[in-house]
């Protein structure tokens, strides 16, 4: 390793991260990204200033020591590296791809203020690469038995984030999953071309290694109940992570119109029951040069109108009702979506689906100017009276936000929900009206980020980890 002066560091450019061409990769689903070889994490990695006070640690809602991470990477100590991050993150090689750093760590980086900030998320995504293509899965210390046992309802991130440290804590823990491949959102939410889906599964498996039990095709809600699960089957405490799967509809007419999908769907099809095969079983409708209209701004939208371009759609449009600037979805996303083709139709809001013979064949679109600011600061899109035009479209999803699913929640009804769905949390605990049950990630504050539900995850499991200790009268033996 060279010495560098700080100078020397911060005259340094970000290094950009590899990428396959977009006339290649608009066409398959592999992944788009390449990652850093050693050589350009071993750049990356020196321009870290090695601050006195790492703010970057602050913008990770799970706490991983970054600068430690940075000091070894740019060491050449990607095994050490390694442990740094396993340290606080169970699920480095998913965090490293589909976590918005831009506004967590990299946004906290000092280096942001004047010049560009280190891609921590990138270096994140190129240890957890090396860890796994090198076979070092890690040490593993075995902790004491406690002889407590954990359920945890849903195998999204906020649930594995869980399910890790309680495993660590020397707990038993049982996953329940509803569809038939842990990983959640991870799974049937992100496309493979932004988060492969072996990513997920040495995830998985790396937690199944710590002794973490899965049960898949278990609807928790449909049969079995939480109650059941702690005064029957034994559980100590329950850790609730069903995530927001309910999706949401404008509330127009036409959504009824065969075409017409939620991003749920939409996305379900194709990233876990693989809709884009000959023999698919649950296809989704033939794309090939037909015209598509996806609805929203967030990451879920982008995903969605990446996904229909590469299943033959074409146009594929994205409509929002706001400016570009108020998109909530992630830059880098959206850069990608428009070198591969996607359309951006901004101040653009869908006011009617018209069909013919019930299949969907066109939108009606009004045109919105910005209105005043709402509560989130953003200006409020208000219509542009008279600016109306209609647009040919086959195929329309709709990406505009989710709810929790209501299944379980119904069959618990002394668990408190908020007029939105939500689960009432103590946001620092996670604990929920019933004692022992705790809750956290979208279950408990919508649809958020893969990182935010994870460090729900963290929190709750210290918080049940606690609770249980407390519990000494009804320690079972190990």
């Amino acid at each position: 390793m060279v010495e560098l002066s700080k100078r020397e560091r911060m005259a340094l450019e970000r290094t950009p991260m590899p990428a396959r061409d977009p006339g290649e990769r608009c066409s398959d689903f592999e992944e788009v990204n390449l990652g850093f070889t050693s050589a350009l994490a071993v750049l990356e990695a020196s321009r870290c200033l090695e601050c006195n006070r790492p703010v970057c640690i602050a913008g990770c809602p799970v706490g991983v020591r970054i600068d430690a991470l940075l000091i070894a990477v740019a060491a050449g100590d990607f095994a050490g590296a390694a442990d740094v991050i396993r340290e606080d993150n169970a699920l480095p090689g998913i965090c490293g791809r589909v976590c918005p750093q831009e506004a967590q760590c990299e946004g906290a980086c000092v280096l942001a203020k004047k010049d560009k900030p280190i891609a921590i998320g990138h270096l994140e995504r190129f240890v957890a690469d090396w860890e796994r293509d090198h076979a070092l899965a890690p040490v593993l210390e075995t902790p004491v038995a406690t002889g407590m046992r954990i359920a945890i309802v849903g195998s999204g991130p906020a649930g594995l984030a869980c399910a890790g440290d309680l495993a660590r804590a020397g707990h038993e823990v049982t996953i329940f999953e509803a569809l038939h491949e842990p990983g959640g959102v991870l799974v049937y939410g992100i496309p493979g071309f932004r988060l492969p889906k072996e990513i997920v599964r040495a995830e998985v498996d790396g937690l199944k290694r710590m002794g973490v039990r899965f049960e898949i095709d278990v609807l928790i809600g449909a049969g079995t109940t939480i109650d059941t699960l702690m005064s029957e089957d034994g559980f100590d405490a329950v850790f609730v992570g069903t995530g927001a799967g309910l999706p949401r509809f404008p509330g127009i007419s036409g959504e009824d119109l065969i075409g017409v999908y939620s991003a749920n769907e939409f996305l379900t099809r194709v990233n876990l029951m693989g809709a884009y095969q000959d023999d698919a079983e649950t296809p989704v409708y033939n794309l090939e040069g037909r015209p598509v209209a996806v609805i929203g701004g967030g990451n879920t939208a982008i995903d969605a109108a990446r996904t229909a371009l590469r299943l033959g759609g074409n146009p594929v449009t994205l409509f929002y009702r706001r400016t570009e600037e108020e998109m909530p979805a992630r830059r880098e996303e959206v850069v990608h979506a428009r070198e591969e083709g996607v359309r951006f139709s901004f101040l653009t809001s869908p006011i009617a689906f018209e069909g013919e013979e019930g299949w969907l064949r066109a939108a009606r679109l009004q045109r919105m100017d910005q209105g005043e600011p709402d509560e989130s600061g953003r200006r409020s899109p208000v219509p542009i009276e008279g600016d109306i035009h209609v647009e040919k479209i086959d195929l329309a999803v709709i990406a505009i936000g989710n709810a929790p699913n209501p299944v379980l929640l119904r069959a618990t009804p002394d668990l408190e929900t908020t007029g939105r769905g939500t689960v009432v949390v103590d946001p620092e605990t996670g604990a929920t009206s019933i004692p022992g049950v705790f809750a956290g990630g979208d279950v408990a504050t919508g649809g958020a980020t893969v990182i935010l539900a994870m460090g729900a995850g963290r929190r709750a499991a210290a918080s049940i980890d606690a609770f249980l200790e407390s519990q000494t009268g009804r320690r079972r033996d190990s």
